[in-house]
């Protein structure tokens, strides 16, 4: 075991994956030389050669196409983009080809590739630096969605989407990126894709979220542990696909639920958790179904992001008015 962050997690992650198949390729910009912009695959050109981990152009829809061109000749290319709203030119090939690939050849071709982004808010950045575009891509058939929590759960979730025969958007916290240490086996591991992880058991409430907001969340609930209320805290870990079973037994178990993400509210992520709720555990609730996300606002520029991000005292007080509903 080794004390990782996550940008070391990720970066294990990627080296085990070079080493282990030559058919996988790292690739983005700055990727190669520099380590990126956030060092997360700093050392890997140098140790796997410029043939394996080079920089690309500028040219987001050029790196997703030739991604796809890759991986149905039969490689695995892990691409990068810079940063989330640097994802927005790359969509037409994302959502109109890769997504569709094995459709669209009737299953004779799958585009095994993974997408990491880094994204979310949280580092005073600029515009098209700190977006959340996972409802995007959760709502695009044919792509997987995941977003780690911590350094484990980074390395073992990007093993699990490298070697998955279909594309995956793979969303990395910046916020968190060095925020969290922990130990973190060196060999090789994986963790099943669409596969949620309670965190925390409790009876009385169930918090289900996912990426950076896990942190917040468990800061939250410490703080509801010392006023004497049990919550079960459960890390979504993917998007797509959702683990109905583990919401639906949680949610059967405590009556109330508090749905947390940093995506703007409307037609996001946490709506269509709510949905799943009232199909699988409508006749349990003892309170309605609540959701704390984003605003449905371009997240603000540094001056006013605190006013924007979901902290652990809005998220305890949710936690309060629903468990004396």
């Amino acid at each position: 075991m080794k004390v990782m962050n996550m940008v070391n997690a990720i970066n294990d992650a990627l080296d085990l994956m070079l080493t282990a198949d030559p058919g996988v390729v790292v690739y983005g910009e700055d990727v190669g030389v520099e380590g990126g912009v956030f060092r997360v695959t700093e050392g890997l050109q140098l140790k796997h050669g410029v043939q394996r981990v080079f920089d690309s152009p500028l040219a987001e829809s050029g790196i997703a196409g030739t991604a796809l061109g890759m991986a149905v000749a039969g490689m695995k290319p892990v691409i990068e983009m810079q940063f989330d709203g640097f994802v927005y030119p790359a969509m037409n090939q994302i959502l109109s080809h890769i997504a569709r690939f094995r459709n669209r050849t009737r299953g004779k071709f799958s585009a095994p590739l993974v997408i990491r982004i880094p994204y979310g808010g949280g580092i005073n950045a600029l515009e098209h630096h700190s977006e959340s575009p996972e409802a995007y891509f959760g709502h695009t058939p044919g792509l997987k969605v995941v977003i780690p929590s911590t350094p484990y759960d980074a390395k073992g979730l990007l093993i699990a989407a490298i070697e998955d025969p279909d594309p995956v958007i793979y969303l990395e916290p910046k916020r968190i990126y060095r925020a969290i240490k922990q130990e973190v086996p060196e060999e090789k591991y994986s963790i099943p894709l669409g596969k949620a992880k309670v965190l925390n058991s409790g009876e009385q409430l169930t918090l289900i979220a996912y990426g950076a907001m896990i942190r917040e969340a468990q800061k939250a609930i410490a703080m509801a542990k010392q006023n004497g209320f049990s919550v079960e805290l459960i890390d979504l870990r993917s998007i797509w696909p959702i683990d109905r079973d583990t919401v639906r037994e949680s949610v059967r178990k405590t009556g109330r639920v508090l749905i947390v993400t940093e995506a703007p509210q409307s037609y996001g992520p946490a709506a269509e958790l709510m949905a799943v709720i009232n199909e699988e555990a409508f006749l349990n609730l003892e309170a309605p179904p609540t959701r704390l996300t984003g605003f449905d606002t371009v997240i603000p520029l540094p001056l006013g992001e605190k006013h924007y991000l979901i902290t652990p005292q809005r998220i305890y007080h949710e936690i309060d008015k629903l468990i004396r509903y």
